[in-house]
Parts: C-alpha cells; sequence; structure tokens
C-alpha cells in the first residue's frame, strides 16, 4: 500500500508538469512564431519479488513478478510544425515558408527565431522588434558565404552613386521604303540622355538619315548648346541585307549574332570627355513605318532611397528617386538537423545545444531552408482544440492519481483498526 501511494503520488507530480506545458502554450497561442511543446511519459524502477525459472523437468518456466514504482516524464518535446502566415502588409515583416531560422546577434551570441517582427532602429540596423537583437545576413553584394555574415544596416535616405554612360542601344525598324534624303535635317530624330562619373546629364540627338538603297547614316549631335562634339567619331553608316532586312555587320557581311557597336566620344564645354558605344544589333529595315527608340541606357545620375521590396530570397532591394533599384542585403536562414534539439532562451529566441547539430547558414530557398515571405508573420502553431482535450485527460489523470492515494489511505486505516 506505501509503494502505491508513492507512485500515485510521481503520477500526481508529472501530470502537474503535463499540465504546466499544456498551460503554457495555451498562453501562447497568439504568440509570433511559437512552437508548441507535448510531453510524454514513462514508467519509472520497478521491485522485483521473484525473478524468472527456466523449465525444469516435467515443470515450465515462470514469470519475473515485478511491482511498478510510478512513471516519470519521458521527454518535454518542441514541435516545430509549419504555421499558418498572417498578413501584415509591413514590408519588414518577414515570415519562413518551410524549415529554417532568422539568426539574431547580440554581438557576440547567435540567437535563431521563427518570429520576423523586424523594423530598423535609430541607426538604420534592421532589428528584431520584440527585444532589439540585430538580424544577420549579407550587406550589399559581398560574398554570401556563412562566414560573411553580418548585421544588416539601412538608412533613410541613402544615396546611390551615379554611373556614367557606358552604351546606348537602339532598336526596332527603319522604313526601306523611305526616300533617300542628303539633308539632315530631315532625318530620323530621336533625343536621349548620356550621364557623367558624377551624374551629370546631357543631352544628345542621333538622326537617321537614309543616303543610298539599303544605307543608313547616323549623326549623333548636341540637343543642348553648351556641348560640343568631335565629328570623327560622332556619325557612321549602317548597311542592310536587302533580302532579309538584317543590318550586315561591321565588315559589312552579313549579320551573324555578333554585337555591331560604335563608338562615340562627346567633349563638353567644360573640356570633360564621355565615351561610351551605340549598339545598333537591333535595328531592321523592312518596307514599314519607321519606329527606331531607345530600347537601353546603363547611365543614371545619383539616387536618394525612397523605399524598400523584400523577394522570397529575402533579398533587399532598395528603390531610388532615380528610377534606379540597387541590392542592398540579403537576410540569412539557418537550419539544423535537428531542430528540436535546440534550446529555448526566451524572447521568441533559440540557442543551438548540443544534440541541435551544426547550425548551417545560406540563402532561403537553398540546402532544404524555406523562402521568405515578405509582409507577413508566421503565427502559433498551438491547436486549441488539442490542448483542451490533453488538458481534460491530464486532469483525469491527476484526477486518479489522487483517488490512488485516498484508496490506500482508506486501505491504512482499516489496518489500523484492526486492533480494536
Amino acid at each position: 500500500m506505501m509503494r502505491s501511494m508513492f507512485s500515485a503520488v510521481t503520477g500526481l507530480r508529472n501530470h502537474q508538469t503535463m499540465m504546466d506545458v499544456i498551460g503554457n502554450n495555451i498562453a501562447n497561442v497568439n504568440t509570433v512564431g511559437f512552437k508548441k511543446s507535448r510531453v510524454t511519459f514513462q514508467d519509472a524502477l520497478y521491485q522485483t519479488i521473484k525473478g524468472a525459472s527456466s523449465a525444469q523437468g516435467n515443470r515450465g518456466g515462470t514469470n519475473p513478478m515485478q511491482v511498478g514504482l510510478g512513471m516519470t516524464v519521458a521527454s518535454i518535446d518542441t514541435l516545430h510544425t509549419p504555421s499558418s502566415l498572417e498578413a501584415t502588409g509591413n514590408m519588414t515583416d518577414l515570415a519562413i515558408e518551410g524549415d529554417g531560422f532568422f539568426i539574431l546577434s547580440d554581438g557576440q551570441n547567435y540567437y535563431y527565431t521563427r518570429a520576423g517582427n523586424f523594423g530598423f532602429d535609430e541607426e538604420g540596423n534592421l532589428v528584431s522588434t520584440s527585444n532589439g537583437l540585430k538580424v544577420m545576413g549579407w550587406q550589399g553584394t559581398a560574398d554570401k558565404t556563412p562566414q560573411n555574415i553580418t548585421s544588416i544596416r539601412i538608412q533613410k535616405g541613402m544615396m546611390m552613386p551615379a554611373k556614367a554612360t557606358g552604351e546606348v542601344r537602339f532598336a526596332k525598324n527603319l522604313d526601306a521604303s523611305a526616300p533617300v534624303e542628303l539633308d539632315k535635317e530631315k532625318g530620323y530624330k530621336i533625343p536621349f540622355k548620356v550621364y557623367d562619373s558624377l551624374g551629370n546629364s546631357y543631352e544628345l540627338l542621333i538622326i537617321f538619315n537614309k543616303t543610298d538603297v539599303n544605307k543608313w547614316e547616323y549623326t549623333v549631335i548636341p540637343y543642348s548648346e553648351n556641348i560640343d562634339y568631335q565629328n570623327l567619331t560622332s556619325n557612321g553608316t549602317l548597311i542592310f541585307d536587302p533580302i532579309d532586312g538584317d543590318l550586315f555587320d561591321q565588315n559589312n557581311e552579313p549579320f551573324q549574332g555578333s554585337e555591331i557597336k560604335k563608338d562615340i566620344n562627346v567633349t563638353l564645354s567644360n573640356g570633360t570627355s564621355l565615351s561610351f558605344k551605340v549598339d545598333f544589333s537591333y535595328l531592321t529595315q523592312y518596307a514599314k513605318e519607321t519606329t527606331v527608340d531607345l530600347s537601353y541606357h546603363d547611365g543614371y545620375a545619383a539616387g536618394t532611397l525612397l523605399g524598400i521590396s523584400v523577394d522570397s530570397k529575402g533579398v533587399i532591394t532598395g528603390v531610388f528617386d532615380n528610377g534606379q533599384n540597387m541590392e542592398l542585403a540579403q537576410v540569412a536562414l539557418a537550419v539544423f538537423d535537428n531542430p528540436a534539439g535546440l534550446t529555448k532562451a526566451g524572447g521568441n529566441t533559440y540557442t543551438a545545444s548540443n544534440n541541435s547539430g551544426e547550425v548551417q547558414i545560406g540563402m532561403a530557398g537553398t540546402g532544404g531552408r524555406g523562402t521568405i515571405s515578405p509582409g507577413s508573420l508566421e503565427m502559433s502553431n498551438v491547436d486549441l482544440a488539442e490542448e483542451f482535450t490533453r488538458m481534460i485527460v491530464t486532469q483525469r489523470g491527476f484526477q486518479a492519481n489522487s483517488r490512488i492515494i485516498s484508496v490506500a489511505d482508506e486501505m491504512l486505516q482499516e489496518l489500523v483498526n484492526i486492533k480494536r
């Protein structure tokens, strides 16, 4: 009877632990990125009253006789099952669809989390809004290796450097049925801009003028009075195949897919020289209206950051007022061979343990890592219906063990009363 009482005590104690875990799960039903836990039990030690015996002669063997001494907690497991996403509309809120953890740092240690409620601090660092830990990734377009991860910093109003024009491209059609016209002023004119290394813009004009059958002359001239140009490299001739309308190459041979580019040198009135290439590879000559236009240019002025966007790879792209986009950073993700082995550190974070395996850092969508959903947060994976059911089971288990103690006490009372 005393054994039964102590067995019941272990049942009471461990069902209390189970209720504690259930209570914590329910308390975190709305915690961002929370992963629920579960408790499993196992039986404890046994007292062997009689050991097993083997068969002897005409008698068979006997089984052991053992009395159990209660139960204990076998494990408290963290279940990293996926959960639903909640759209927030805030671009710095990130959720992981699939496996992986965001990496946070306090400057000395790494922490891992599924809670992507991020924002920027006063210095432009991307941080977790719940604890201020810095989000780790790669700044700019640096070599994206695990040893190169660093905190991500994006300052509001940051500048994008200007880029000098290196190439412009004209595409579409020149009218094969157009009359030969030697007067350049009656040619087909297209204004375009070029930029120097400081982002200053200069307006130029290219004129396409048909000078013979299947032959066109192009001329680049200033579109404003403050530009002077060198005639030797500002004009040239384009010859088209009379059969298929394609442009002949540099050697006036049928075009075989190689690039056809011409060098243009422009000297500004202040003495600055601009050198760039004009690509005519995409021009054709058919008996259709002239539709030539500027299809590409690689120069631009300096720009100021207007906003950011994040893609499924975690790449943070800046949108600048010069019309350009530039990759500013990329958020890194970590995976573990045994995520259930991570140690909960509070604040929606985990730390690595001896049984979690080595951290594997990389880009989203690679190496078994999930993709990132910007403007969303992962909800808790707690299922209230399941937790309430477990609560009932736990309550009944606790109640049954307390009944064992009550009945054992009554039996002891009857034993004491034998003397009467």
